[in-house]
């Protein structure tokens, strides 16, 4: 990503915040804080790349810290379900309210999920191919495809420690004690059915993206087929 979009997805989203921070109704205030945490692993993904920081201890820092904070990013899909909280439907008609506070609060929410999911999804494929080159392995279909299906099977099960077990990235890092009796102790089959799902979801969303970009030709390719002016 060129360096003024990076400043503009930033400006964007201290925008957001400063709006949400002013602005967000109650009970949906807690936007605020789960967009910056989906935020955070995207700021991280804009401090390095196959050659930037030149440090490898540095650069690999910075990944770990973006692979512990990047289920953040698609975790806010899972704010959806608080929707129910607007009560959307009139008891009276069965039809869903128009009340411009109840759409309000459902646009603060989908604006959060969706720029925090797919700016996400952009800070992973980032974060592969510098991978990629740092390591040297073979920049192939078959090996990006497997480092996406196996971070987004990682994203899911953050999604479940965060939204099921309440323990947040910043505990790794606070209280780490407190991850390893509960991380022991979930693993069963409706854990598992969960994972496949959001994986699923993640996946669906992420190959959708992938093929609007390979079938939408960029300005250089347009420029390349215009004919030659006499």
């Amino acid at each position: 990503m060129a360096q003024r979009y990076r400043w503009f997805v930033r400006g964007a989203f201290i925008l957001f915040f400063l709006y949400l921070y002013f602005f967000a109704v109650s009970p949906f205030r807690f936007i605020l804080l789960n967009a910056f945490l989906g935020y955070i692993p995207i700021e991280i993904a804009f401090h390095y790349d196959q050659i930037r920081p030149k440090s490898a201890i540095f650069f690999w820092i910075l990944v770990v810290l973006w692979l512990l904070f990047y289920p953040n990013a698609p975790y806010l899909l899972t704010d959806l379900f608080h929707l129910s909280l607007l009560k959307p439907y009139d008891p009276a008609t069965g039809l869903i309210r128009f009340s411009l506070r109840m759409w309000l609060a459902y646009a603060n929410l989908v604006v959060a999920a969706l720029s925090c999911t797919l700016l996400g999804f952009w800070s992973m494929e980032h974060t592969i191919q510098a991978v990629i080159v740092r390591l040297k392995i073979p920049d192939t279909t078959v090996v990006k495809s497997g480092l996406v299906i196996l971070l987004t099977t990682l994203t899911s099960v953050g999604i479940f420690i965060g939204r099921f077990l309440r323990l947040h990235s910043i505990y790794i890092i606070l209280e780490p004690t407190k991850f390893i009796k509960p991380l022991l102790e979930m693993w069963d089959p409706r854990m598992l059915i969960f994972v496949f799902l959001m994986t699923l979801i993640q996946l669906i969303a992420y190959v959708c993206l992938q093929l609007f970009k390979q079938t939408t030709p960029n300005a250089l390719e347009l420029e390349k087929k215009q004919p030659p002016k006499d």
